[in-house]
């Protein structure tokens, strides 16, 4: 029970994170650490619900997020 209610808001929040990102991003309005720093917590979220699911592409895939996250951050601060 526990677990499902972790995973729900894992799912939820990083859902909402990484839409609020792209339109963050592709509106072009110069809030590129912003929506950054929302993608890498999305793939935080996502990586832990990943984790706890036993969904290891899942998981794997969130590190190509996180990466491209940091890369962003880098590149844009």
């Amino acid at each position: 029970m526990f677990k499902r209610k972790i995973t729900n808001i894992c799912e939820f929040s990083g859902s909402v994170l990484a839409m609020v990102y792209a339109i963050l991003i592709a509106s072009n309005t110069g809030n590129e650490i912003l929506g950054f720093s929302l993608l890498l917590i999305s793939a935080i979220l996502f990586a832990i619900w990943g984790y706890i699911d036993k969904r290891w592409t899942f998981l794997a895939l969130q590190f190509f997020y996180a990466s491209s996250a940091l890369i962003g951050l880098i590149r844009w601060a």
